[in-house]
């Protein structure tokens, strides 16, 4: 196995304040490697809106972990992705890792993109996070004690986060990740309702799931201030990805790491202990 830990690489992570990103970096760093943070936040700036700043954030990188707020299905992704791409090639970028949606086609073109580029590329496809139910958008109906999505009986194999950082990490620092499409997924399919009894049982509280209807949850959601980006994806997502066409478990954790993903009651147990979902007083 061949680890790239010469000191003069560089490594570019996207999104590197978010769930993923943050974890990405935290890790990358513990390895002794350079990370530089792509971020609104950091120094050099980097926006997905604003190309002129891409070039300082690229300066010197061999590889990155691209992300993508909010999500690659938005339109105008397919754009950016090939924009920063075609830099990244032309600054010398050796290695690209990407992180992807399953079941989204908007996303796959994004894929396919990163593929065509003539670089060492690595796809981390994704199922939703369990992390959204502790740091993301439904945290607030945990803590109120129900959860109001548009879910039906659909199921999902909410994935760990720290299981998709540990896979980026390893495409990152690795060389036989590169050409691989890691399908990332937690071991277990679960409707909400499942993830309402799991929480319920490490909170000690009863938390329940309540199906809603598609518009009112999404005109809930605007009403609610949330940025119009975070209201389309909702929208998208409820509408399209959750219809039964992520409905099965994949490898992507075992083949990239050799060990097993993280299960959802375990997640759940971790957070409980610190004390995310404890209701206010």
């Amino acid at each position: 196995m061949n680890i790239l830990r010469k000191k003069n690489d560089l490594t570019l992570v996207l999104g590197g304040t978010g769930k993923t990103g943050r974890r990405v970096a935290e890790r990358l760093k513990a390895k002794g490697h350079e990370v530089r943070i792509g971020s609104r936040s950091a120094v050099p700036s980097f926006d997905w809106h604003n190309e002129k700043g891409w070039d300082a954030c690229l300066k010197g990188v061999t590889a990155a972990y691209i992300t993508y707020a909010p999500d690659l299905a938005m339109p105008g992704a397919p754009d950016a992705i090939q924009a920063f791409v075609d830099l990244a090639r032309r600054r010398g970028v050796k290695r690209l890792v990407l992180l992807s949606g399953r079941g989204e086609e908007e996303a796959q073109a994004c894929e396919r993109i990163v593929q065509a580029a003539g670089l060492e590329w690595t796809i981390v496809r994704a199922s939703w996070f369990h992390q959204n139910f502790s740091e993301g958008a439904f945290i607030d109906m945990v803590l109120s004690g129900v959860i109001t999505l548009p879910a039906g009986d659909q199921v999902e194999p909410f994935v760990d986060v720290d299981d998709i950082a540990d896979v980026a990490v390893a495409a990152l620092s690795e060389d036989h990740h590169n050409g691989q499409v890691y399908e990332v997924t937690g071991p277990r399919l679960m409707t909400i309702s499942d993830v309402a009894a799991d929480l319920s049982r490490v909170t000690g509280r009863d938390i329940v799931f309540v199906d809603v209807p598609h518009a009112a949850f999404v005109a809930e959601v605007a009403s609610s201030g949330a940025p119009k980006d975070v209201v389309w994806m909702l929208d998208y997502l409820f509408s399209t990805v959750l219809d039964g066409r992520n409905a099965h478990l994949c490898d992507g954790v075992q083949r990239a790491l050799g060990r097993p993903p993280k299960d959802f009651a375990d997640y759940a147990r971790d957070v409980a202990a610190t004390g995310t979902w404890r209701a206010p007083a």
